[in-house]
């Protein structure tokens, strides 16, 4: 599904209303939520929003299990790290208990274990051991989402795993990331897109022709009616809506 907003506020605002009802139904049905929050600047004014007085006393927070769909591999308090980001604009905010809070990120440990020990924690909390409640995505203007980069073989091509960790050389840094098939299992995924910098990888997406190593959100399947593209008019210039 593809919803189109006038602007971002009204975007942000619908998906902070979905995170709501996803959450307290999750919670009602399970006792728990589970959620991978995603990185990048487009979640900022949705994790804004969610810390504040409209909303954050909507969600019984206890109950909340609070992961990542990616990271760079570099500590909580870099500034290019998704967990320090979202700790700043959202996490420190509402009342989710730091036991339920799992950083892509681990100190005095090599990426690959930690991928390992991750899917590990994953197993232990996700329904079925590997079924999340609701994964936001965000999608580079390159068509990449989580850390799922065009041409990266060895991650475009994992089956296996979970998670997984590499080295991604064009930014001369390891990367760790949920893989594609976890994504697609989960209940929900909300995509996050805005500007008219990415509505040509949108269309490619959506309506080009399949080429998931140029364009690796195509891994996302879309034919399970699990996945809802928020997307503002600049971003969505280009589909044939």
């Amino acid at each position: 599904m593809i919803q189109v907003f006038d602007n971002i506020e009204t975007l942000n605002k619908q998906t902070a209303d979905l995170f709501v009802e996803k959450a307290n139904n999750a919670i009602k049905a399970n006792g728990k939520f589970t959620v991978a929050l995603t990185g990048g600047s487009s979640p900022a004014g949705l994790y804004t929003l969610l810390a504040s007085e409209a909303y954050k006393n909507q969600i019984d927070w206890a109950k909340v299990y609070v992961f990542w769909g990616d990271e760079r591999w570099v500590p909580i308090e870099n500034e290019k790290s998704n967990a320090g980001a979202a700790f700043n604009d959202f996490l420190n905010h509402v009342p989710i208990p730091k036991k339920n809070i799992f950083p892509m990120w681990k100190k005095d440990m090599e990426p690959e274990a930690y991928a390992k020990e991750y899917e590990a924690i994953l197993e232990d909390h996700l329904e079925l051991g590997d079924r999340f409640d609701l994964i936001l995505l965000g999608m580079g203007d390159d068509g990449h989402t989580a850390s799922l980069f065009p041409n990266e073989q060895i991650i475009l091509q994992e089956k296996e795993k979970k998670v997984a960790a590499y080295y991604l050389a064009p930014q001369e840094m390891y990367r760790i990331t949920l893989t594609a098939p976890l994504i697609n299992n989960a209940k929900q995924i909300v995509f996050l897109v805005f500007g008219e910098k990415k509505s040509k990888a949108l269309y490619e997406v959506i309506e080009g022709a399949r080429n998931s190593d140029l364009y690796p959100t195509q891994l996302i399947d879309l034919s399970k009616g699990n996945v809802t593209w928020m997307v503002d008019k600049a971003a969505a210039s280009k589909l044939s809506l």
